[in-house]
């Protein structure tokens, strides 16, 4: 059981379903101002009580979605399933916010009753939902039927049926990476937050396996270990079936049918910044301010960063901005108060330079430096960090038609920011490996991977 109520909100209430009847939907009338309350003391918090009534919420948009209970319920749970409404709601409506509520409230209120029955969550997947709650009333009369199979099927999140023409499975590994430098330049602490993602187009209700090069699956079979990674906080899709992976760590699963989200992990390891920055920033007599900032790459020299951005803070009262690069462009952006140093290619060990000239006040100016930090963006195509490989993708369907699995890494920016001085150092941006699989062996598959 999760609550008994939820209610979504902006200025004031938009719409709200009471699931047991057992807390007065009038109580949400406190809501706002209590939270109005918490901001002003800086005591913001995610839960609020109100005598024996609590609200758990959430901000999307100019939306607040608020759960309501008078018990102790799984705080963890409520707010996966408001964080599942927002996704529900924004794969119908493209955008969640006020209006999309107010123009669809017919369609909000079948969805609020079918994503949860009496204070238990249903059927929370968006594509099965579309089978019989559709916002097009040709599709209505398919709703006269019957309720889909999926409803009460084993498998809830894929229909029977399915075909296709051609059997494709897309993997993207995905993986964010978050570093935390200190003013000395040592890396304090980092880490990836990583998720395997589908794109699947496969015909009637195929079981997939899928191999990683995971250092416990390899302990357990006895096997030379190689490269292999650590994952930690591992969690998967509901499709996955975890007492094979408790067992053996095999991944088996049926998969939904298009885009989802295989699992998520997090890998603890070193990561250096891949792409260095420091700067130096001189004031003269209050009068004006020249900053130089050197970016070296830290990575191979075959490698080459594309489409590199690096975001330099400058006083909000700087003006008569004069630039000189090594490389690239720089161009002064004044309402956000940055420097943007764009560099169409970055090779591996190369370093450059960009200095900039601004005139300030004769009042002196009591910022900081380095508030916020220098940000740096960028995209490096065949490259991986944690090394994590999807070693084989076996698909087993009784009419036994031969598909083509296809991987692709992915290394992008994390929610950490990295600071040197005062500076901020990585954010990754979409590095990418597009890779055939041949499914026959393992080890071709291993040797496939080697040969990239």
């Amino acid at each position: 059981h999760l609550y008994d109520g939820v209610v979504i909100l902006s200025a004031q209430v938009l719409i709200c379903r009471n699931y047991k009847g057992d807390v007065d939907m009038a109580e949400i009338d406190h809501f706002m101002p209590l939270l109005m309350q918490h901001e002003e003391e800086g005591l913001l918090c995610p839960v609020i009580s109100h005598g024996n009534v609590h609200f758990m919420w959430i901000k999307h948009s100019n939306l607040y979605l608020v759960a309501m209970t008078n018990k102790n319920s799984n705080a963890s749970l409520v707010y996966s399933f408001l964080y599942k409404l927002v996704e529900v709601f924004t794969e119908y409506f493209k955008e969640l916010e006020e209006e999309s509520i107010q123009d669809n409230f017919v369609v909000v209120y079948e969805l609020l009753d079918e994503l949860m029955d009496f204070g238990f969550p249903q059927t929370t997947d968006s594509k099965i939902l579309q089978e019989y709650i559709t916002q097009e009333g040709a599709k209505l009369e398919v709703a006269k039927t019957k309720v889909p199979t999926t409803v009460t099927n084993a498998v809830s999140w894929r229909s029977e049926g399915i075909k296709y023409k051609k059997n494709e499975v897309f993997i993207d590994v995905i993986e964010s990476i978050n570093v935390l430098v200190n003013a000395n330049g040592s890396v304090m602490s980092s880490d990836i937050v990583g998720s395997i993602k589908l794109k699947t187009m496969l015909s009637g209700m195929p079981e997939l396996r899928l191999g990683l090069n995971d250092r416990v699956l390899f302990a357990l079979t006895g096997r030379d270990k190689g490269k292999t990674v650590v994952m930690e906080d591992v969690k998967f899709h509901q499709c996955v079936r975890l007492s094979r992976f408790e067992n053996d760590r095999t991944i088996s699963f049926i998969p939904p049918d298009g885009e989802s989200e295989l699992m998520s992990y997090r890998i603890n390891t070193h990561v250096k910044p891949l792409i260095w920055i420091e700067s130096i920033i001189e004031k003269f007599s209050h009068s004006r301010v020249e900053i130089m900032v050197k970016a070296k790459g830290q990575f191979k020299k075959q490698s080459v960063a594309n489409n590199v951005e690096v975001r330099v803070p400058v006083p909000s009262d700087a003006d008569s901005p004069k630039f000189k690069t090594s490389t690239g462009n720089a161009k002064y952006v004044p309402e956000k108060n940055l420097v943007v140093w764009t560099i169409k290619s970055f090779p591996g060990g190369k370093e450059f330079l960009m200095r900039a000239h601004f005139g300030l006040p004769s009042v002196e100016n009591d910022e900081l430096e380095g508030k916020p930090p220098i940000t740096v963006k960028f995209e490096i195509p065949y490259f991986t960090v944690s090394g994590i490989q999807v070693r084989y993708m076996k698909i087993i369907e009784k009419s036994g038609y031969q598909a083509l699995p296809w991987v692709r890494y992915i290394t992008q920016s994390g929610g950490t920011l990295v600071f040197i001085c005062f500076i901020l150092i990585i954010i990754y941006k979409l590095v990418i490996i597009w890779t055939a699989i041949d499914v026959k062996s393992e080890s071709q598959l291993t040797f496939f991977f080697f040969f990239f």
